[in-house]
């Protein structure tokens, strides 16, 4: 796979990069919101197994 690649065609600066950015944008949300359910669901089981 990467014997067929080449430096040639790539130009610094050129490529679009907004789906990328999309994505990890997703990425960090869901993992902001699922640190904080997890974090959620901690405190409410151990106020209401102590």
């Amino acid at each position: 796979m990467t014997e067929n690649a080449t430096n040639e065609e790539f130009v610094p600066g050129e490529m679009d990069i907004s789906e990328h950015e999309r994505t990890y944008a997703g990425f960090m949300t869901l993992s902001k919101w699922g640190t904080g359910a997890v974090i959620a669901l901690l405190v409410i089981m151990a106020a209401t197994l102590l």
